[in-house]
């Protein structure tokens, strides 16, 4: 397995992904296109030292932007969406 750095990129912090954090144990994170679910899984677990019940991932997709004249499409990059078990929490 790659070292937890490789794969796990930065914490998507978002009005939808907070409310998620306090009410229902689920975080999202930025992750590595190549990564897959049970590579996400250990990464968390050793990153964090929490046990994970599920992952969830998604491609998110390139939009159209405009700044003035000039047109361009955003970066797009893969979501893990991680459900812990009840007793685990993580602090970000």
């Amino acid at each position: 397995m790659k070292d937890y750095t490789d794969i796990i990129y930065s914490p998507v912090i978002t009005e939808k992904s907070a409310q998620k954090m306090q009410n229902e144990n689920v975080y999202t994170f930025k992750v590595a296109k190549s990564a897959t679910k049970t590579q996400i899984k250990k990464a968390i677990e050793n990153a964090f030292g929490v046990s994970v019940k599920s992952v969830n991932t998604l491609n998110t997709k390139p939009k159209k932007r405009r700044v003035g004249r000039y047109t361009g499409m955003t970066k797009t990059y893969k979501k893990a969406i991680v459900t812990l078990d009840s007793d685990s929490k993580i602090e970000l």
